[in-house]
């Protein structure tokens, strides 16, 4: 099981994904060759894996929230072959394996709607469908990720390994087809050295770093951390949808969004409001925070609960018997 030390290096690269373990060192307080041997640890045993992804935005493409009541028999396979498709992110299976949840990456417009949004409806074993926009994500993307209540850094260690990392400024540079062995590369490995990169580009390293900050600084290029929080000791996921007073939606999703259980919040489209991924160690703590901390937050006058049964996807990992591997291995 990770210990508080491996806690806070999951933790310091969700503040800053491809900073150096030297100074992910200097920051935790251990040597260099502790910070990578841990890392190392983590990836091997599929605990996490730093990833670097192209943002949607850059390509015309916005986020769905689907979710699919489906026949018991059927929830396992169909949910399986959602999570291999390339376009489909974050599946789960939920509410007792009756539903299935998932992000569906596919174009805003419906002049161009999505062929797995239209396929969906189809499925013999799909006996309801919900398809909402993902209308804005809430919190800063600095330190974006769940990383649990323990082993957590301190502001100041989060405000010494984000000081150095660019704010996007966009709109969205778009990738050409010579970035695509870069992005495929960082796709495998979001912590790739520029050597590995000027390898597989066949740039020179200063070109592969100029090309990363243009990237970056746009907003094309982002990270993500994909981590198994049962590995860490927190068993139990939820997806919480929230109906909320309008005038106060920011408000509540950036609260929300600052709860240490909290993995993620964001406005929706639909009947419901807001949606809320929240991480708890057990039942009893679930409902510690159900009865507590939410309870306290002013403005939600209603919410529904999906609790997770099966986790099947990442933002761009598998999840095979509690490890994250890479699609391809699948």
């Amino acid at each position: 099981m990770p210990d508080d030390l491996d806690r806070k290096i999951i933790h310091g690269l969700n503040c800053s994904p491809r900073v150096s373990f030297r100074r992910l060192s200097e920051v935790v307080g251990v040597s260099e060759q502790t910070v990578a041997r841990r890392y190392s640890a983590l990836l091997r045993g599929g605990v996490i894996r730093v990833v670097g992804l192209s943002s949607p935005a850059a390509h015309g493409r916005s986020e769905w929230i689907a979710r699919l009541r489906c026949r018991p028999d059927a929830v396992g396979p169909l949910a399986d072959s959602l999570a291999r498709r390339p376009e489909v992110a974050y599946a789960s299976i939920a509410s007792g394996g009756s539903e299935i949840i998932c992000i569906v990456r596919s174009p805003a417009g419906t002049a161009r709607d999505d062929v797995l949004l239209r396929q969906l409806p189809r499925a013999a074993s799909v006996l309801d469908l919900n398809v909402d926009l993902l209308v804005h994500a809430f919190g800063s993307p600095d330190t974006a990720g769940w990383t649990g209540r323990e082993g957590s850094l301190t502001n100041e260690q989060v405000r010494m390994l984000t000081a150095e990392r660019p704010t996007p400024a966009g709109p969205p540079l778009p990738a050409t087809d010579e970035d695509l062995p870069l992005l495929e590369a960082l796709a495998e490995d979001g912590r790739a050295s520029h050597t590995r990169l000027a390898e597989v580009t066949g740039w020179s390293k200063p070109r592969v770093a100029r090309r990363l900050e243009a990237l970056e600084g746009s907003g094309s290029l982002v990270y993500d951390i994909d981590a198994v929080p049962e590995r860490l000791g927190y068993e139990l996921n939820a997806t919480l949808w929230l109906q909320v007073d309008l005038p106060r939606l920011q408000e509540i999703g950036e609260e929300l969004s600052g709860h240490d259980e909290c993995a993620f919040a964001a406005a929706i489209s639909g009947k419901h409001n807001i949606m809320a991924v929240v991480i708890c160690k057990d039942t009893p703590d679930f409902y510690r925070y159900l009865s507590g901390r939410f309870a306290r937050t002013e403005g939600i006058r209603g919410y529904e609960i999906s609790v997770r049964v099966r986790r099947l996807k990442q933002a761009a990992s598998l999840v095979h018997h509690g490890r994250l591997i890479h699609p391809a291995l699948a």
